[in-house]
């Protein structure tokens, strides 16, 4: 298994430059596959949203649907898969960050009976409590 960092991540789902575009999506499309899956950990995803959302500009309704094909390509193997999927309808349905919606979705998993902030868009995520 060979673990996928944000900038391959992006290079190969924006293609905006040639060189590295080509070498990330070689190496997902030949090195990741259902026996032997690419890895993506919590950090990778949170990142990844941050830096469609904040360096591109895209939007919730243009990151939603990557982050949904990556969830449910099989030839990725998601860290936290349960939270990862929790997150994704909290951020689908929410205002919140992703980053947000994955933290209190892995506090929840971990028992936490709550995740005090003093983020307001995060605060109204089920699991959280404003200060």
């Amino acid at each position: 298994m060979i673990g996928l960092d944000t900038n391959v991540l992006v290079r190969h789902l924006v293609q905006d430059d040639l060189s590295q575009s080509r070498k990330a999506t070689q190496v997902i499309t030949k090195q990741c596959r259902r026996d032997d899956p690419g890895f993506i950990n919590r950090v990778v995803l949170c990142e990844l949203v941050w830096v469609l959302e904040s360096a591109y500009g895209y939007s919730k309704d243009t990151i939603v649907p990557v982050l949904e094909k990556l969830l449910r390509t099989s030839q990725l193997k998601i860290e936290d898969v349960q939270a990862a999927w929790t997150a994704f309808r909290m951020y689908q349905k929410g205002k919140a960050d992703f980053a947000d919606c994955l933290l209190g979705a892995t506090n929840r998993i971990g028992g936490c009976e709550w995740t005090v902030t003093f983020d307001q868009p995060a605060s109204k995520l089920e699991g959280f409590q404003l200060l």
